[in-house]
This record gives structure tokens, sequence and C-alpha cells, in this order.
């Protein structure tokens, strides 16, 4: 490991923690198949969709039992918007199928287990482990981290296994589950994807991006 790469890494978490501090996951949930449902609708759909989905999804299914045995076509009725609803439909019923049948009902509490589900790639996992249980088991690689560990020159890749294998090489394991929830939260404030205002970024003073143009100005 860098050792330059892990103090840069750990510059940009100082700023925006401080910046930052109360940085959760932005999905409401009131159960722990309920985060696993919101973060598997989450894929390429934004947390402020979900959040308008779940409130009533979540009404209507009180419980994993409910949502094993949903109609499929009912359900989807009430995730369309979320994108790719059918396969999430099923994804979602047929991971409460295995947690009913195989986890007593229980959300898995290990990688391991919780791949084995519909729907659950790493950053899911990761997701639900860090947030109901506090697990530092990997750092959640989302579009906005895909994108904003790129131009801040912590990586150089597209896939997000590689992404995350390479920010677990540089940032201590003890940031790894809020260091996404920040840089998501940079991404949604600041940093959005067709504009970044480097105006009020925190870390402006460390983006290649903004250096790049500040450069620019004078050649």
């Amino acid at each position: 490991m860098d050792k330059n790469e892990e103090d840069y890494a750990l510059q940009i978490i100082e700023i925006l923690h401080k910046n930052y501090q109360s940085v959760k996951c932005d999905l409401n949930f009131s159960s722990h198949f309920e985060l696993l449902t919101a973060v598997i609708l989450s894929a390429q759909c934004t947390d402020k969709r979900v959040n308008k989905i779940t409130k009533n999804l979540f009404k209507r299914y009180n419980n994993v039992e409910e949502y094993a045995n949903a109609d499929a076509s009912e359900f989807e009725s009430y995730i369309r918007s979320a994108g790719f609803f059918k396969i999430k439909a099923k994804n979602i019923i047929g991971s409460a199928y295995l947690i009913v049948n195989k986890h007593n009902g229980n959300v898995p509490q290990t990688m391991e287990k919780l791949l084995e589900l519909p729907g659950v790639a790493r950053k899911t996992a990761n997701v639900v482990l860090g947030t109901l249980f506090n697990k530092h088991e990997g750092i959640a690689v989302d579009t906005h981290v895909i994108r904003i560990a790129n131009l801040l020159k912590l990586t150089k890749y597209d896939n997000p296994v590689a992404i995350e294998r390479k920010l677990m090489k540089i940032i201590p394991k003890e940031h790894w589950i809020k260091f996404p929830f920040l840089i998501q939260t940079l991404g949604k404030r600041v940093c959005k994807s067709r504009t970044q205002n480097h105006t009020i970024c925190p870390i402006k003073a460390l983006c290649p991006s903004f250096l790049q143009k500040k450069i620019a100005k004078f050649i």
C-alpha cells in the first residue's frame, strides 16, 4: 500500500467528516428486511425515489413472511417507478423466501450468506452489514463512489469490485462503513454528475479536477 495514497484518502475523509458529521444511510426502514428491500430497489434509482416507493410498500407488507408469499404482479405495481421492477420484484420476493426457509426469518449477517440471496451483490451486502450490524466487511460502491473516486484519482477503474478492492487497500477499515455515505453526500449536494460546484466543495483544494481547471486559467 502506498503511504501517500492512504494519507490522501484520510485527508479527504477528515474534511468530509467535518462537513457531513451526521451522514448516514438515506433509505427509510424500520426492520432488517425493509433495509434489504430498499437497497435492492435503489439499484439505478435514487434514494429519494426509493423512499417514496417504500412509504406505501412497507404499509402493504408487514413482515418477511408476507414478502415471501407476495403475488408478483401486485408487488410489481408498488415498485414500478423504481425501474427494472420485474427483476427487482422477483429478487425481493425470492430473497424473502430464502430468508424465511433457510435463515429462520432473519436477514443473514455474513457476506457469504447475503450474496446467496437473489439481487444481492457486494454493494447491497456492504450496506446491510454496515448499517444493521456495524460489520466492516468491505466498502459499498455505488454510482457516486465510482464517479467521485475516479475524479479524486483514488482509483482508475470502472468495475465496482476492482474499485472496492483498491479503496480497501488505502482506506483504514474503521472508515469502510462511513466512507460511501460521505462520498454519496458530496455527490448529491456538490459534486453532481453533470455539474461540479467547486465554489462550495469542501475538498476542492485536494481535487485534481478543480486543480486542473485552476491551472488551465493561467495557460
